[in-house]
């Protein structure tokens, strides 16, 4: 039997750095972890605005998911996995204390992001994602980019269902804000 058909028949993948490399099964709950692995992700860097703080964030939550999956019931592994997240960046913030948010109520002259004639919508986007708070921007991420329920985000972070339809009310308003904003071209006077 080639190589090729015996890690097909026991379920091994080949690999040049480690020649069987067992993939976990869809059901098992490696398998479910894995397949959450890309929302996670994308949740992770929207909550820390940074690519590298938002890997040691995932590296993080993976970790402590794994050491206690014997305190899972059972329910629902996304959004359990989520309120650990959440937790963990919160928690992270506590220690820093150094970090401070403006509220969207107090806030009237946000910076945006400039552009003189930019065409990349996507930098004036993140900029504008940048400048809401982090409440707001989980809230926004999660119910817009990931598709959960209110009463998923609510249970997520542990807030009631009226704060996420408040919190995500006010970070559209200020996202649509901030993106018209950015749209306006200054015309010149003829003389």
């Amino acid at each position: 039997m080639s190589p090729a058909m015996a890690s097909a028949a026991t379920g091994t993948l080949p690999s040049p750095e480690y020649p069987r490399v067992k993939t976990p099964a869809p059901e098992t709950f490696e398998g479910q972890i894995l397949a959450l692995l890309p929302s996670l992700r994308r949740y992770s860097r929207s909550l820390t605005r940074s690519d590298t703080d938002g890997e040691d964030l995932l590296q993080d939550c993976v970790e402590k998911v794994l050491t206690r999956r014997g305190q899972w019931r059972g329910l629902n592994l996304r959004a359990w996995v989520l309120t650990i997240m959440t937790n963990l960046y919160r928690n992270d913030l506590r220690q820093q204390g150094d970090r401070s948010f403006v509220d969207l109520d107090d806030s009237t002259d946000l910076p945006a992001a400039e552009t003189s004639n930019d065409p990349l919508e996507r930098s004036r986007l993140e900029a504008a994602l940048n400048s809401l708070g982090e409440e707001y921007r989980a809230v926004l991420m999660l119910v817009v980019v990931e598709g959960y329920s209110y009463q998923d985000v609510a249970t997520a972070l542990d807030i009631p269902i009226g704060t996420v339809m408040s919190r995500l009310s006010r970070a559209r308003r200020k996202m649509t804000n901030l993106m018209n904003a950015d749209n306006v071209i200054a015309l010149r006077r003829p003389k």
